[in-house]
């Protein structure tokens, strides 16, 4: 199996920054797509951003222009880099990995990321 551990959620006020990582580990060999899903209080869990192993990338409308999505493949590991944090963005962030951007197979437990007004 893939284990993901997520750190680096927090409270931060808008307009702020804060980094999340992903560490991966297990059976890692063929992981191709690394991503963070997040969910906010009564709302759907979302895609926020992907990442293939070769670099592409795809982020949600709503982060674009604010989040970078980021991985190093010789550690294993899936960063997203969100600047201008809003209000809006506060959600359980889970790390993601899978074959194709649109199913993911494993996830993380989940970093909470809370941002005031």
């Amino acid at each position: 199996q893939v284990q993901l551990v997520e750190s680096g959620g927090g409270l931060v006020q808008a307009g702020g920054s804060l980094r999340l990582s992903c560490a991966a580990s297990g059976n890692i060999f063929s992981i191709n797509v690394m991503g963070w899903y997040r969910q906010a209080p009564g709302k759907q869990r979302e895609l926020v951003a992907v990442i293939a192993r070769g670099g592409g990338t795809n982020y949600a409308d709503s982060v674009k222009g604010r989040f970078t999505i980021s991985r190093d493949n010789a550690k294993n590991t899936v960063y997203l880099q969100m600047n201008s944090l809003k209000p809006e963005d506060t959600a359980v962030y889970y790390c993601t990995t899978g074959i194709v951007a649109t199913t993911p197979i494993h996830w993380g437990q989940g970093t909470q990321v809370t941002v005031s007004s």
